[in-house]
């Protein structure tokens, strides 16, 4: 006797599998679904590298050329709200030490400080996100950048925010090997329930 596959269907049907069928369609959004997934995993990751990197290592960096660990935590959180002001109608504050010091005064500062920053900038992002649907990522936003102006889709910032971080997520992860310490994403994963 030849079983067919509609045959293993219609048997499984009554057992209770349909339920395991996926009933619902597409997100509403599912542009900005999956870059608020990637942006989120990218916050995620980002937080617990800086937090498990000793403070003794912030003025690390690999050569005289290259940029140190504090240098990076202060740069992410300037970044994340050049990025993440454009999702939206919604901005971020910061206090005037942080707009005015100069990135290699802030690159100094304490790991706490600067971790306390990068979480903060996070944090905004994170709500900013919050503003995006699909039919808004084609809105032209003005992007100002080394004091020059131009028009940009929202998407292009959205991207850019995206892109941004994976690039300091790879260039922070090497600096953690270089140092013995494992990135977030090595890190074994725990079993599932």
């Amino acid at each position: 006797m030849r079983i067919t596959r509609a045959a293993i269907i219609a048997l499984a049907l009554p057992l209770g599998l349909a339920a395991q069928q996926p009933t619902a369609g597409p997100p509403a959004n599912p542009i900005t679904s999956v870059f608020q997934g990637r942006i989120r995993a990218m916050h995620r990751n980002l937080g617990q590298a800086f937090d498990s990197i000793p403070a003794d290592k912030f003025g690390y960096k690999p050569t005289p050329a290259q940029q140190s660990i504090g240098f990076i935590a202060q740069h992410l959180a300037n970044d994340n709200y050049f990025f993440c002001n454009n999702f939206g109608t919604m901005k971020g504050t910061r206090a005037a030490a942080d707009t005015t010091t100069a990135d290699s005064v802030k690159a100094t500062w304490p790991k706490e400080t600067l971790v306390s920053q990068l979480k903060a900038s996070i944090a905004f992002c994170e709500q900013a996100l919050g503003q995006l649907d699909d039919t808004k990522l084609a809105d032209q936003v003005t992007m100002t950048f080394r004091g020059q102006s131009r028009q940009a889709p929202r998407a292009q910032m959205v991207l850019g925010h995206a892109l941004d971080m994976a690039d300091h997520y790879s260039q922070i992860a090497n600096y953690m090997r270089l140092n013995g310490i494992l990135p977030p994403t090595a890190l074994p994963r725990p079993p599932r329930p």
